[in-house]
């Protein structure tokens, strides 16, 4: 078939998507799958072709990532409910000074948000911050936003978050790299975002009488904390753990080649380092819960885990009919109009992110829409995948509002009007986002020089 006849097809099929979602309000898993089979048949693949690319795809994605992901659940409930993500937080925010303190609550939110879910992160946080508002001489505004940049970055760039193992999955290359390119990216994206949405606030953007509602602040609803909780190393250690391990297992992998120590590879696999990193959790639940609550709090983290399950997998499914269909192939051969122009990729790439971060509100469905389009075009262009990862992760996480459920917890938690949430929330990630594709784009540059 045309090239332009298969690209309209995926044109269609996105619409179908996003239509379903946003009009039909059906399950994004659901809908990415019904997806799937529309883009089959207007691509002229055999039914039997289509259930089969369908099955491959989902089957592949869980086999990849199925482990890491659940394991990672586990891991960030039971360090939320043992304590650890409270400990962690109050111990970070001392280390920096007052007037720091801004940049102490989003460096925290971001390594908080690496293996717990955005929404708990906040609400672990925001009674932290409304403390520190009297002693740093700062709105409401400005601490939300801080959590908001911190928290929303790391859980959509760094591994072991879903979207970004995802990442690794699709465009297959080494998630320690991401790990690595993640931390760093990610952590000076949301230095720099904090420091200029705090400007921004400052001067005269945050507006109380409109931004904040008649709801008191001391009213929001905290998460519990035990009895007795661990202490700080003792809580970091279930965090640290997979992540050290898989990033050692990328660094002696390039070292070493085919002589690295099997021990090495095996512990550093993702799905292995994860399981490591979650019988931690488990053994520092079982000293500060006890037997029956640890149980009870790892059955509770795979509940949502089905969903994320099910629209990861249907990502795969996606991005393996986009593949046997030819589409990859065509988009292949538009993006190589561009020729060796790498920052029209990333844009490209980072663009359509955000597009869909918009439409659909949920940085998930947006994340794995826009890798699998991208999937064939990351073994074409002349840059590391992981670049082509960073910007579709970063498009995704362009602040969306209304659409987004991020939006209202924050807002309402917060007690915010419309505009309150966006000039946080939207606006807080909206920055973080913009930040990290210029700086992925110097740093995949930089790349080529020394290639």
């Amino acid at each position: 078939m045309f090239s332009g006849y298969l690209i309209i097809s995926l044109i269609v099929s996105v619409v179908i998507i996003l239509g379903l979602i946003v009009k039909g309000h059906l399950n994004a898993g659901l809908a990415l799958i019904i997806g799937s089979i529309t883009l089959g048949i207007m691509s002229g693949l055999d039914f039997s072709d289509i259930v089969k690319g369908i099955d491959n795809g989902f089957g592949g994605m869980l086999t990849d990532i199925g482990l890491p992901i659940g394991f990672g659940i586990i891991l960030g409930k039971l360090l939320s409910d043992s304590g650890g993500a409270n400990v962690i937080a109050e111990n970070l925010v001392k280390i920096f000074p007052e007037s720091k303190a801004l940049y102490a609550l989003a460096f925290t939110s971001f390594i908080i948000a690496i293996p717990v879910f955005f929404d708990v992160t906040f609400v672990i946080l925001v009674p932290i911050g409304i403390a520190m508002i009297d002693r740093i001489n700062k709105s409401m505004g400005h601490v939300v936003g801080a959590i908001c940049i911190g928290g929303g970055t790391a859980f959509l760039l760094v591994p072991p978050a879903p979207n970004p193992l995802a990442a690794a999955g699709i465009l297959k290359f080494d998630v320690g790299l991401l790990i690595i390119g993640g931390l760093l990216i990610g952590g000076c994206s949301v230095i720099i975002a904090t420091a200029i949405h705090s400007r921004l606030l400052s001067s005269k953007l945050w507006k109380p009488q409109t931004d904040e509602g008649e709801e008191g602040l001391q009213e929001i609803e905290t998460v519990e904390k035990t009895d007795k909780a661990p202490s700080l190393v003792v809580s970091l250690i279930p965090i640290l753990l997979p992540v050290i391990l898989i990033i050692l297992n990328t660094i002696t992998s390039a070292i070493l080649g085919d002589s690295q120590p099997s021990i090495l590879e095996f512990i550093g696999s993702k799905s292995i380092a994860m399981l490591i990193g979650a019988i931690a959790a488990f053994i520092v639940g079982l000293v500060f819960l006890g037997g029956k609550n640890t149980e009870s709090s790892a059955s509770e983290a795979l509940e949502p885990a089905g969903i994320v399950f099910l629209i990861t997998g249907a990502g795969g499914s996606f991005a393996e009919i986009i593949k046997s269909s030819g589409i990859s192939d065509a988009i292949v051969d538009l993006v190589s109009g561009f020729g060796t122009n790498i920052i029209l990729v990333l844009i490209m790439s980072w663009l359509a992110g955000v597009i869909f971060r918009q439409v659909t509100g949920s940085g998930t469905v947006a994340a794995l829409t826009t890798l699998g389009i991208m999937s064939g075009v990351a073994s074409a262009v002349d840059i590391h995948p992981m670049f082509i990862a960073m910007a579709c992760l970063s498009g995704s996480l362009f602040g969306a509002t209304i659409n987004d459920s991020g939006f209202w917890i924050v807002s309402k938690v917060s007690g915010f009007t419309l505009s309150g949430g966006i000039k946080t929330y939207t606006l807080g990630q909206g920055l973080s986002s913009v930040i990290t594709i210029i700086i992925t784009i110097i740093v995949a540059c930089i790349s080529l020089i020394f290639k």
